[in-house]
């Protein structure tokens, strides 16, 4: 019974805002969830998965699942994804956001970075009660769900929620998988960026939310995996962030893979890209190294 209890406590769905969700119109609710492909999202939550009290290092991770803005890949990009840190003893926080939609929000084009944000504050304010370090949030993303992270890390200091204690918006490190990183017509996914700015947007916009154009010697230490024959999203996506995050004394590290394609279904192993990623966490003292 015991054992139950804290598998129960450990993967607990709890909305995202407390009271009312900014930027929204009520409107009803359209949710639609077929094999944990999850669609029309108004209503964000988080998941919290934490680890065995034993296992548990402090560091925790939101993870943002893929989907090009229009869907969420809950599954592959979100749920295994968690429990796979659990066993590292890394808490973490799937973060179901809204998708963008003129339907639903007043600007859809900040819509999800709200909802990164409030997860950042979220986690941070809660940090003593989940058994969290305050100082080792990061933040993960998948496809879109990377741009939405890489967005998180280059725009926090621009805050589009109420958070009159002033927490910082700031992950402390960023994990980047196959990610969209920028919305330009040269390499960026069309699909992304019509569902974020809508089929019209600014030039002004476009540049706000290309994210290899807004970094600082104060982004984030970020982890970058991609494939060369990425077909969806074009590894050039990961190499600007890069180079960009380099230009400005960022640490970071990439590994890219000749072969993958968009999702990593078949190749790399998973363990191989994610062993990495671990590896990278170690490196840079966000887990203790292995005995």
């Amino acid at each position: 019974m015991l054992c139950l209890a804290l598998n129960a406590f450990a993967q607990t769905e709890i909305p995202l805002y407390p009271a009312q969700i900014p930027n929204s119109i009520q409107v009803a609710d359209q949710e639609t969830n077929k094999d944990n492909i999850i669609r029309n999202v108004s209503k964000p939550t988080l998941t919290v998965y934490l680890p065995e009290p034993g296992k548990a290092n402090g560091t925790s991770v939101i993870v943002c699942p893929g989907g090009g803005y229009g869907v969420l890949v809950m599954d592959y990009e979100g749920h295994r994804i968690a429990k796979e840190l659990n066993k590292s003893g890394i808490a973490a926080f799937i973060l179901k956001y809204r998708l963008p939609d003129a339907r639903i929000m007043k600007d859809q084009s900040i819509g999800p970075l709200q909802d990164a944000q409030q997860a950042i504050k979220t986690v941070r304010e809660r940090a003593g009660e989940w058994k969290i370090d305050p100082g080792k949030i990061g933040i993960m993303g998948f496809s879109a769900g990377g741009h939405l992270a890489s967005t998180a890390g280059t725009h926090y200091d621009s805050t589009f929620i109420e958070n009159p204690r002033k927490i910082s918006l700031r992950p402390d490190f960023i994990i980047l998988i196959y990610p969209v990183i920028s919305l330009s017509d040269r390499i960026g996914h069309k699909g992304s960026g019509t569902n974020l700015l809508g089929a019209a947007p600014s030039a002004e916009k476009i540049k706000y939310f290309s994210n290899e154009l807004q970094v600082s010697k104060t982004t984030p230490p970020t982890f970058l995996t991609h494939a060369g024959d990425d077909t969806v999203v074009p590894v050039s996506n990961s190499i600007k962030f890069y180079e960009a995050l380099n230009a400005h004394g960022v640490p970071a590290d990439m590994h890219i893979y000749s072969r993958g394609e968009h999702g990593y279904l078949k190749s790399p192993a998973f363990q191989e890209w994610f062993g990495r990623c671990l590896q990278w966490m170690q490196s840079n003292q966000l887990l203790p190294d292995s005995k």
